[in-house]
């Protein structure tokens, strides 16, 4: 709202350096920067949201008035926060010191027993008449702070993919050195299968990852934006909800130990469900994947020339793809089917990238399981003819000499 403010706050952001202590944020050499967008009544439903926002004498400033029910680390020194004005939702700048030096009107009312991600304090707030600068027009709230949204989905992304290979390592190293029945576990047929479908399942949440990173890197390519557009919501969905039932089942491999805290999994399972909840839950991302298709038909294309850029290499990416158009073709009760097109779609992408730049026998394997159908449904029943035996053997931690 304020130019010469919107140039003095942000510098603070890039900085690496932590600057602990109640200062104004211009008076720092680094900030911390948090967001307040849910309240209680009703979560997901932003424009349900009822935190009031009255203007001041001063042009671009607020005062606030209302909660937000989940505003994670709440030490920060500046918040995004969402509020109702004269126009409509409105996206603020909320500073936990005032330029002036005085304290800001927040009150923490508690922090949250989570289940899991419990390092990372998660509170409750509330304003009373807490001073605001108003970031982007009034009544354009949502579109302003789903800027940021977007990008903090590419940390989910990212973090789920980080907790698959965390997991996929643990179990792989733990079976390469425990012996029963007569074998080193991971020697033996059954879990060569399991630590296999396991490592799938990573490498394709990684690459999709990367893949992913790469185009929000490019803010000035039409394309690589417009599959971000896509693509962040697409495995947003499709990796952040695969991460529990790959924990679980890389937990399972250590037998009863891996339900002992000493062995780093039971942190694991419960940090696996969270990136799945936060920036909008699956049903959240499955039905902003409808949105984009019918408002920004650009992402679309962006999707059809990527996964194409892989066609004619497998056979079963080429189907995965023609039945996503299928699908598409008949609007009828779409969000109905708003996650099975999504998880299709967020699929086909990683089979695609996965064939372009991933290892063949991983590539193989995710196409004839994740996309043929050739799959039981649970990790450890991949079909024969797959290299199990050296997907498993460049998956597995090893000592250098």
């Amino acid at each position: 709202a304020d130019a010469a403010r919107a140039r003095r706050w942000p510098g603070g952001l890039p900085p690496r350096t932590y600057d602990c202590g109640l200062r104004p944020p211009q008076e720092k050499a680094g900030l911390l920067a948090g967001m307040g967008m849910t309240e209680k009544q009703g979560g997901s439903d932003l424009r349900s949201n009822s935190t009031i926002a009255r203007t001041t004498e001063t042009h671009g400033e607020y005062l606030l008035t209302g909660h937000k029910w989940f505003t994670s680390a709440p030490m920060n020194d500046v918040f995004l926060v969402l509020a109702q004005a004269a126009e409509g939702m409105t996206c603020f700048v909320v500073p936990r010191v005032r330029p002036d030096g005085s304290r800001n009107s927040m009150s923490i009312v508690r922090l949250k027993d989570k289940l899991g991600n419990r390092s990372n304090a998660s509170s409750e707030l509330e304003f009373d008449d807490t001073w605001a600068v108003r970031l982007g027009d009034e009544g354009r709230g949502i579109r302003t702070i789903i800027e940021m949204v977007s990008a903090t989905r590419m940390d989910c992304i990212l973090g789920s993919a980080g907790i698959m290979r965390k997991a996929l390592a643990e179990a792989a190293w733990h079976t390469s050195h425990r012996s029963a029945f007569g074998a080193t576990l991971a020697d033996q047929p059954a879990m060569i299968n399991v630590l296999a479908d396991l490592a799938v399942e990573s490498e394709a949440a990684t690459l999709v990852s990367m893949r992913l990173a790469s185009a929000v890197d490019k803010p000035h390519d039409a394309h690589e934006q417009a599959l971000r557009r896509i693509g962040l919501a697409l495995e947003k969905f499709w990796v952040c909800k695969r991460t529990p039932f790959m924990v679980a089942e890389a937990l399972e491999c250590f037998g009863g130990n891996g339900y002992v805290e000493e062995s780093g999994m039971p942190l694991l399972f419960r940090e696996s469900p969270l990136n799945s909840i936060w920036e909008g839950s699956g049903n959240v991302n499955a039905l902003d994947v409808l949105r984009a298709l019918a408002r920004e038909p650009e992402s679309l294309d962006a999707w059809i020339t990527e996964v194409g850029s892989a066609r004619g290499e497998d056979s079963r990416l080429d189907a995965a793809v023609d039945e996503v158009l299928v699908e598409l073709a008949d609007l009828s009760d779409v969000e109905a089917r708003a996650r099975r097109i999504a998880g299709r779609m967020a699929a086909a992408l990683q089979g695609a990238t996965l064939v372009k730049h991933g290892d063949p026998s991983v590539a193989d394997a995710f196409c004839a399981s994740r996309l043929g159908g050739d799959w039981g449904g649970t990790f450890g029943t991949l079909p024969r003819g797959l290299d199990l035996v050296g997907i498993v053997d460049r998956t597995t931690p090893h000592l250098e000499n």
